[in-house]
């Protein structure tokens, strides 16, 4: 007798699950908070992804792309594709609220935003939630103010605005660019003493020029202390200083929520924030209980990419292909 698995997202790690698990005989319905590959969709529009084309590929079906590396736009198109052609079961806008395990099947709810509450059973469950649903805070007061954002889309809005980048890697300097060829008045305050060596390098000189030739002002090791209606106020070598502002962009990265995970029993580590899983097969301490993608790597976002994540499906339907009762 078949099995049945539910994915709990729909990025491409969510989905190269899931269509491994099909592959053994599983059969899988995944379900995601907003459509396929959400997390890429939110991605700034003009996004240029780090990896070559063929390294994002899943299914072995082919990402084809006219540019080396592709981008927001190519991807939007390839996980589309593949989500046609292997004709997975994907619920979109559902938003998983909790999993719970009793005589060895799951119950998985979710809510629907406008069906409401559902209810599937499964024998198995992967968490495949990813990361960029929750913004890493500031903790300082203001950060929630209207004009403050954790979330960079385009330029086009910001024309002649003043706005603060607060970060200094990638997504920082990408957003400042932006905002520069758009007309826009940029400050981008970092709390590191110098450029993070995590910037691509195909990007950091064009940054770099921007700030010698004074078109983008950068502040180093600038702690920020306040976030006002039209100033923020940070501190920097014990002086505090105060920057005009219109809107704030803080781009300080992204962190896995662990709330599903820790009301379903998966122990989390308090320091590193990675669930506890097997390495081979990627179990958590609940039995059948599955993580693939990001979430792996719990708070250190840079150590699971697309690239690598895409395979923990592969390990996982390995792994109940040698159970009993799982036919491939």
């Amino acid at each position: 007798m078949n099995k049945q698995a539910i994915i709990v997202g729909a990025g491409p790690c969510g989905l190269s699950a899931a269509i491994e698990l099909e592959r053994v005989g599983i059969s899988c319905t995944v379900i995601e908070r907003g459509n396929i590959v959400d997390a890429i969709y939110r991605y700034p529009t003009h996004q240029t992804f780090f990896s070559s084309a063929n390294l994002l590929e899943i299914g072995d079906i082919p990402f084809i792309c006219k540019d080396l590396k592709p981008r927001r736009q190519d991807a939007l198109v390839y996980y589309r594709e593949v989500v046609s052609r292997t004709n997975l079961d994907v619920r979109p806008f559902e938003t998983v609220t909790s999993v719970d395990k009793s005589n060895g099947r799951f119950l998985v709810t979710s809510l629907h935003e406008r069906h409401g509450r559902m209810e599937r059973e499964a024998d198995f469950v992967v968490l495949a939630t990813g990361y960029y649903g929750r913004p890493r805070k500031l903790d300082v007061p203001g950060e929630d103010l209207p004009h403050v954002s954790h979330y960079f889309k385009e330029a086009h809005p910001f024309y002649r605005q003043h706005v603060t980048v607060i970060g200094g890697k990638n997504s920082a300097v990408d957003a400042a660019i932006e905002l520069e060829k758009a007309g826009a008045h940029v400050t981008v305050l970092y709390r590191g003493d110098a450029y993070s060596p995590s910037v691509k390098p195909w990007v950091l000189p064009a940054f770099d020029s921007l700030v010698r030739h004074e078109k983008v002002r950068l502040e180093l090791e600038a702690e920020i202390v306040r976030i006002e209606a039209d100033h923020v106020v940070y501190v920097q070598h014990g002086v505090e200083h105060r920057v005009a502002t219109d809107h704030v962009l803080a781009m300080t990265g992204y962190l896995p929520d662990h709330g599903l995970f820790a009301e379903s029993g998966v122990d989390i580590d308090e320091e590193t924030g990675v669930p506890s899983f097997n390495e081979s097969t990627y179990e958590t301490n609940v039995d059948g209980l599955f993580i693939a993608g990001v979430v792996a790597a719990g708070n250190d976002a840079n150590k699971i990419f697309i690239e690598n994540g895409r395979f923990h499906g592969k390990a996982i339907a390995e792994t109940l292909q040698e159970r009993n009762g799982v036919t491939s």
